[in-house]
């Protein structure tokens, strides 16, 4: 039996849910008021939310400015992982950026992440750099990946 999802962009409706992936999924989660700003005050932010039977599975955010796009963070709660969902999303999220007219998108990752990285490699990313010490839990380095759209 397939599962269905939706994705849509974030509402404010949405913020309990994605702050309970966001909890699952980071050693130093953004706090609710943290998302409330990026929906309702920041004009260059986007956050999509994907659910399952009405109960947020995933998020992804994106700051484009000046025709350059990163996603700020992208995650599937712990539970629902291993199904591609990262996958689409991801995807969703490239596709919004190009019809944006955005003409490069960026993330960080931790250095040892290495199933984020093989995601975004296969949706073309490629290795722009380390910010060192960027994680301030453990200060692990962050790799900096970025693709041409």
């Amino acid at each position: 039996m397939e599962t269905i999802f939706d994705i849509a962009k974030m509402t404010v409706q949405d913020i309990d849910g994605v702050y309970e992936v966001e909890l699952e999924s980071f050693a130093t989660p953004w706090n609710k008021d943290a998302f409330y700003y990026e929906i309702a005050n920041n004009p260059y932010a986007t956050y999509f939310v994907m659910k399952e039977q009405a109960n947020v599975i995933g998020y992804c955010g994106i700051w484009i400015v000046m025709g350059e796009a990163q996603i700020t963070n992208i995650a599937i709660r712990p539970s629902c992982r291993g199904r591609k969902l990262g996958d689409i999303l991801l995807a969703k999220a490239i596709e919004y950026c190009k019809e944006t007219g955005a003409t490069t998108l960026s993330l960080e990752v931790r250095v040892s992440n290495i199933v984020a990285q093989n995601l975004y490699r296969k949706h073309g990313f490629q290795n722009g750099g380390i910010r060192k010490k960027y994680y301030v839990d453990n200060n692990e380095d962050a790799l900096v990946m970025w693709v041409n759209l």
